[in-house]
């Protein structure tokens, strides 16, 4: 039996972050999961929580234990403003970022020098610093950060809906696992995807017609172009008005309801997902690609997703069959 161990991740914040201007940061307190579980010396396996359709991970760092949220549809590691503070005064207004639904103003960007993850070493890390108080209010959980692809693009990544267990197993250069005795489960089938800058890319269809779909962690709700035709839209099936809190915190009205008939390929399919009507110009704009549609939480909830990122390939294990 594995022993639950302490996975610490040290946090070796540059001066930039913790200490006055121009002194070197010393006795940096160490950052780890609360509740994780070692697996080998390449592979850990941490429990989440479901917050409102978001991938939630306890950690503790400077002594006080918060959250981080798990997300593949952010480039970077982002640190709260909030409880992660400079003491260095800046002479820009910070650059801007773009999220799924508009745009983030004032992004200061921080360098982190080493982060460990067990024996699992990640140097040279950046962190963009953003003010994320408006989801803490919403969501009601004291959140740290946001862990996104510089980080996870590192390890394949197990999400297991079924378990609410997050497993990270470090890989090389071409996406193949340092540890082969990783997934207890059997791995029935698998898709490529195609990787722009951040942003996973899959090939599906909703009904007979073809779509690209990003897919991200962090999305609370499916979302689909509101400017598709109707041979898509007809799919669609709306039944409220939703008020959609973006990055930047700020709100905008959408449609919500259910999306039918969407699968990958003819033995990769999905049942009726809750989904939003939207407008994707300036996330396509942002990053460059033309999506027609997001999956989040939902297509998570029905497949037991495996993704490595090197590989440009996503994994799926069974859901256990119950006795009725």
């Amino acid at each position: 039996m594995h022993q639950s161990i302490k996975i610490i991740i040290a946090l070796l914040f540059s001066a930039y972050i913790f200490a006055a201007e121009d002194k070197p940061v010393k006795d940096v307190p160490p950052f780890f999961f609360t509740k994780a579980e070692f697996v080998n010396a390449s592979t850990t396996r941490i429990p989440f929580k479901v917050i409102d359709q978001l991938i939630v991970v306890e950690v503790e760092i400077l002594d006080e234990i918060g959250d981080f949220i798990i997300d593949t549809g952010s480039e970077t590691l982002i640190l709260n403003s909030v409880h992660f503070k400079p003491t260095r005064k800046y002479g820009d207004d910070g650059e801007q970022k773009s999220g799924v639904n508009d745009h983030i103003e004032d992004v200061k960007e921080r360098h982190l020098n080493l982060l460990s993850i067990n024996d699992i070493n990640l140097e040279k890390l950046n962190a963009d610093v953003i003010d994320l108080s408006h989801i803490e209010k919403t969501k009601r959980i004291k959140l740290l950060g946001i862990i996104g692809y510089s980080v996870l693009k590192d390890f394949e990544i197990f999400i297991d809906m079924h378990l609410n267990q997050l497993t990270l197993t470090r890989i090389d250069k071409k996406g193949n696992k340092l540890s082969d005795k990783v997934y207890a489960e059997t791995i029935e089938d698998s898709i490529d995807f195609k990787l722009k800058k951040h942003t996973i890319i899959l090939d599906a269809y909703v009904g007979d017609k073809k779509v690209e779909f990003g897919l991200d962690t962090a999305a609370e709700y499916n979302q689909l172009n509101k400017n598709l035709g109707s041979e898509i839209l007809d799919y669609f099936y709306p039944s409220r008005e939703l008020k959609l809190t973006g990055a930047s915190g700020k709100k905008k009205k959408v449609l919500a309801g259910k999306l039918y008939k969407v699968k990958l390929n003819d033995s990769i399919y999905f049942g009726p997902m809750k989904t939003v009507l939207t407008n994707l110009r300036k996330m396509n704009n942002a990053f460059g690609t033309n999506l027609d549609g997001v999956l989040g939480f939902e297509f998570f909830m029905q497949k037991r997703t495996i993704i490595n990122y090197r590989k440009k390939k996503l994994y799926f294990i069974a859901y256990p069959i119950t006795e009725p």
